[in-house]
């Protein structure tokens, strides 16, 4: 504007002062050498105040690696009685890993009764979840896995449901023998339906049956049948009915797939219980199959199954495991309904699998002159069908919801992630997967704990 002076940019001119000078480096380099020289005797009585600070951690963490037995029984001696501080605190929970490394059974007894009072705030903490975690892989004598088993039992539930406490149940699983670890299958079983939709809970629920003993296993297993029809619904407990499935071993699965029985239609049109239906109806035992197949065959709704987006799939999936005989009968009921649905996206695929298979029966029995131009025509059409229903299929693959197993899932601490898939095809049907709407399943940790790191710089 005429009249009116150029702002001054002195205001914006970088000066001296404003750059990093190097004393803030000569400082930073003052903290990490001042310990350089120091003796730990001449740090009597100041020890628990170098554990909460970054380089007085770190020398004290030194100082143990030497293994001499009296810079343990100094630094242990002025640690203890703040052990749950300590624990908690985001440096001193390093030093105290270090320390549960390093301590005798006597002194480590200590430091697990010092704590037990706390130990379910420490599980909780995103620092002292660590700690403990390393306290209880440390466990060395029957009373320290009483001290931990009796603080952490009447909890269970909510440690599981937490972003830090689920990891020392973990812990406790790869640790702890299955009789010690008792109280997190009676914990988990009297609150199934809690724990299994919830998003860390049925990861924990996971590992409970990796990790349980014969008769822990079946104390689950009966419990996620009993629920099964609650859990096959929901976003995160439909995982737990797949992992029950995935043992392969019928006397799990099959009590559990026929307690779908009279509500497969019903099932079948819900975006996460029809992956489980799905799955049911590839690994049945033949009569428990027949059983799933016929209930379809039944329903007068069977039109609406086929025009929807999730039913479909489980009628493609019966036509392609069924036995013969039910497979006939399965195409004699779809056949009236084909004109109706044919235009459909999903009509269309259910049109094509039954044509390019009726095809191929029908060239066979074409005989003589007539019947070979009859069966060479069929044929064709067949091939066409076929190469149609090849295209449809691959289409395909890139717009619905694949079933998936629940060990290609793993949790961080920031939410759900997808693993690495072992083969092109688990990548096409977790592809698939997305967009045909399923919930990517929360499924299995990548680890049970987390890293622990002695330096954490």
């Amino acid at each position: 504007m005429l009249g009116q002076q150029p702002r001054s940019i002195s205001a914006s001119v970088i000066t001296p002062s404003s750059l990093p000078t190097s004393n803030s480096r000569r400082q930073s380099d003052q903290d990490v050498n001042r310990f350089a020289n120091v003796r730990l005797e001449t740090l009597a009585n100041e020890i628990y105040s170098l554990c909460k600070d970054q380089h007085g951690c770190r020398y004290l963490q030194k100082k143990l690696e030497e293994r001499n037995p009296m810079y343990l029984a100094m630094i242990f001696s002025e640690t203890y009685p703040h052990v749950v501080e300590l624990m908690i605190d985001p440096f001193g929970n390093y030093l105290c890993q270090k320390l549960l490394e390093q301590a005798n059974d006597e002194q480590r007894t200590v430091l697990v009764e010092t704590a037990s009072t706390q130990l379910v705030k420490i599980a909780l903490n995103q620092h002292g979840t660590r700690a403990l975690q390393k306290m209880i892989e440390h466990v060395s004598t029957p009373e320290q896995i009483r001290l931990i088993v009796n603080a952490l039992k009447t909890n269970v539930v909510e440690l599981i449901q937490d972003l830090n406490g689920n990891h020392v149940i973990q812990k406790c699983l790869n640790r702890l023998s299955t009789d010690d670890a008792q109280f997190i299958f009676d914990a988990v079983s009297e609150n199934c339906v809690a724990v299994g939709t919830h998003r860390h809970g049925c990861c924990v629920l996971q590992r409970c049956i990796d990790h349980a003993s014969v008769a822990q296993k079946q104390q689950l297993v009966n419990e996620i049948t009993t629920h099964a029809f609650t859990l096959v619904q929901d976003p995160f407990g439909n995982y737990v009915t797949q992992y029950v499935l995935d043992l392969g071993d019928p006397h799990y699965s099959d009590p559990l797939i026929r307690r779908f029985a009279g509500n497969v239609c019903t099932l079948s049109m819900q975006k996460f219980s029809s992956n489980v239906i799905e799955k049911c109806i590839r690994i049945a035992e033949p009569s428990t199959r027949k059983l799933l197949i016929e209930e379809i065959l039944s329903t007068v709704f069977l039109e609406k199954l086929m025009r929807d987006s999730y039913a479909n799939y489980v009628i493609q999936t019966a036509l392609d495991y069924s036995d013969a005989e039910t497979r006939q009968q399965l195409v004699d009921v779809i056949r009236p309904i084909l004109p109706s649905v044919r235009n459909t996206p999903y009509g269309r695929r259910i049109h094509s699998k039954i044509l390019s298979s009726t095809a191929g029966t029908a060239t066979v029995v074409g005989s003589g002159a007539a019947g070979s131009r009859d069966g060479l025509s069929r044929q064709m059409q067949g091939l066409e069908i076929s190469d149609s229903h090849h295209h449809h299929r691959g289409h395909s693959q890139q717009s619905r919801r694949g079933s998936h197993s629940a060990n290609s899932i793993a949790m961080t601490d920031t939410g759900i992630i997808i693993d690495e898939m072992e083969d092109e095809q688990e990548q096409q049907q977790f592809g698939a997967t997305q967009a045909r709407g399923s919930s990517v399943q929360p499924g299995s940790f990548a680890s049970s704990d987390f890293t622990t790191y002695n330096s954490y710089m």
